[in-house]
This record gives C-alpha cells, structure tokens and sequence, in this order.
C-alpha cells in the first residue's frame, strides 16, 4: 500500500491557473508581446522563469533582456499575481479534496505539496488546509516539471521514496515528472491531455482513499 501522497496545486486543489493566465498576459503585453490562452497552456506546471523564458521566445524576445532584467519582469509578475491570489478563500478548495485529505490523515498516511509556484504556502494557508501537510517542497530549491525533482524532494522530506506514493497531477509536465520518479501517477482532466497508460479522473470529485487504494491495487500490485 502507499504510504504517501503527493499533490499538485494549481488545478488540483484549487484554480489559480485563471489569475497566472492574467498576471502573465498582462507582463506580456508590456513589453510588446501577445498571448492567448491557448499558448498559456504550455505554462502549466512550469516554474516563473521557465514561463517567463517561453513567453519571451514566443515573442522572438528571448535575446532582448539580460538575466537581471528577466528576474525584475518575473518578479512584476509575481506583483500582480499575489494581489489577485490575496482573495483566495476555503470555498476555492476544489469539491472533495478536502474530505480526501481528511481521509489521508484519519488512515495515517503522509502528505506532501509538489508545486511549481513558490506562493503555494501562503495558498495553501488562505485555505485553511495547512494542518493537513506534512510538507510543502520548495519549488526554488528544484528545477521546475517535467524535471521530477520537486516530487522527489516532496518525497524524501515525507522520509519515503517517491515509489512509494502517488502523485496526483492536471498538466502533462506534472504528469512526465511524476513517472519520471516512479510514483504512481493519477492525473485530473482529460485522458487525451495526460495519457491513456494512467489513471485519470475527470473531476476531484471523484478523488476518495478508496479511489487511490484501486488504482495502487490496479497498476502496483
């Protein structure tokens, strides 16, 4: 059985994708470049500089700025999007993720935060969901997904190893990071977007212990 969880943030237990879509678009458009929603999915689970690094070469700006100067745009990025996460509140947690972690908790199984966004701390505290994680990896400590070092680190700071733990994810990045590390994968969304070899549910919803515990039996046994 698994002895571990590991979650992503954005699209997972709750949707702050909508406010990096518009902190983004808004940065782009200062300095001259246009995006849409279409390319912002690329952005999904990519760290602030790894987005910030794609929006410039979608733009044919990737040689216009020095590092200091890419560090100072993601940082007014960032401005902005903190402002608009201060109204993240309890009734943004997605449907059944809360009584899903007070599940993990009542069965003793551990529980870690893998998320690209360094804000998820402050997130996941506005939620009121604090009390049920044992970790939250710092995303400035690792490269961004699909590198799988973010799961990893959530997973050695648990005292696991990542084989030991599902990983629960909405973007292919997250999806690549979690194989990568060979924790068991279970993807939110549409089985087209993260892959048809997995487990994916189309709604947190349908994320229950009994639900993880099938899948472990289905794919790790």
């Amino acid at each position: 059985m698994f002895k571990g969880v590991l979650f992503d943030l954005d699209g997972v237990i709750t949707d702050t994708a909508e406010y990096h879509y518009l902190a983004w678009k808004e940065l782009a458009a200062s300095i001259g470049i246009t995006i849409d929603r279409e390319f912002n999915e690329q952005l999904k689970g990519v760290s602030r500089l790894d987005s910030l690094k794609r929006i410039l070469a979608y733009g044919g700006k990737e040689n216009a700025y020095s590092e200091e100067q890419i560090a100072n745009l993601a940082a007014q990025k960032n401005e902005q999007y903190v402002k608009m996460i201060a109204k993240v509140t309890p009734a943004d947690v997605y449907p059944g993720i809360l009584s899903l972690l007070q599940e993990l908790k009542q069965a003793g199984i551990k529980v870690g935060l893998a998320s690209a966004s360094i804000n998820a701390p402050a997130l996941i505290e506005r939620m009121e969901l604090s009390a049920y994680f044992d970790t939250i990896a710092r995303a400035d400590q690792v490269p961004s997904k699909p590198d799988p070092a973010i799961f990893e680190l959530a997973a050695k700071n648990l005292g696991l190893e990542p084989e030991q733990c599902i990983g629960i994810e909405d973007a292919p990045a997250g999806i690549q990071a979690i194989k990568a590390c060979h924790a068991l994968p279970i993807g939110v969304g549409k089985a087209s977007d993260l892959g048809q070899d997995i487990a994916v549910v189309e709604n947190t919803a349908k994320l229950t212990l009994a639900y993880l515990e099938e899948q472990w039996r289905k794919y790790r046994a």
